[in-house]
């Protein structure tokens, strides 16, 4: 697999972007978020991402985020794969204050979604990530410097079999607009390796 930029399309496209073969800027609308009932009870399904497509079943797709112009509360971006409203993930760093923010991931199976996070400081405006395929389960990891990766979240789509579509997105969910810029965009195989512990049971 190779990264093409001429390859992906957009759900929901924004009104003001830049493609370029190794840079992508988003820049978001007030009010776009996404989120399914839990906790909150409401729905949010209006956040742009530009994605893939793929039936490819292992694979890992990096890449870097620079958010340094996000302000306002709830301000992110990150990678995402968004299925339709009610199936997708995403890994992001949202804005909350002048002293933190929340790096985290959401999963969303069914119409449900959860909100796996950690704090981080404030003055943090650049993440890489990785995203990870083994056939429909998913593994998403950051990295400050592109080198070492950590683990987010180990996950399960219910839905990510055979064809999948898999990218980036950015989105404020309050009053706000920021520009996100996306670089260092590739795709390998697949660096979430095998399990080498504990056998599968047998059916």
């Amino acid at each position: 697999m190779q990264f093409d930029v001429t390859k992906l399309q957009w759900t929901r496209e924004p009104e003001k972007y830049v493609i370029n073969e190794d840079k992508i800027e988003i820049t978001t609308v007030p009010h776009t978020d996404l989120w399914q009932r839990t906790y909150y009870h409401f729905r949010n399904d209006n956040a742009p991402a530009l994605q893939m497509e793929t039936e490819e079943k292992f694979f890992s797709f990096i890449v870097k985020t620079d958010f340094t112009n996000s302000h306002q509360r709830f301000d992110q971006c990150g990678i995402v794969m968004y299925l339709d409203s009610d199936n997708w993930l995403k890994g992001s760093i949202e804005y909350e204050n002048e002293e933190f923010q929340h790096l985290g991931s959401v999963v969303t199976n069914h119409g449900y979604s959860d909100w796996a996070t950690t704090a981080i400081p404030a003055d943090v405006k650049t993440m890489w990530y990785r995203f990870s395929r083994r056939e429909d389960d998913y593994c998403i990891e950051c990295s400050k410097d592109g080198v070492t990766f950590s683990q987010m979240r180990v996950c399960h789509m219910h839905e990510g079999k055979g064809k999948i579509r898999f990218g980036i997105y950015a989105c404020s969910p309050e009053d706000s607009s920021f520009t996100a810029v996306f670089t260092d965009m590739q795709l390998t195989e697949c660096m979430w390796k095998a399990h080498d512990g504990q056998q599968p049971d047998e059916e």
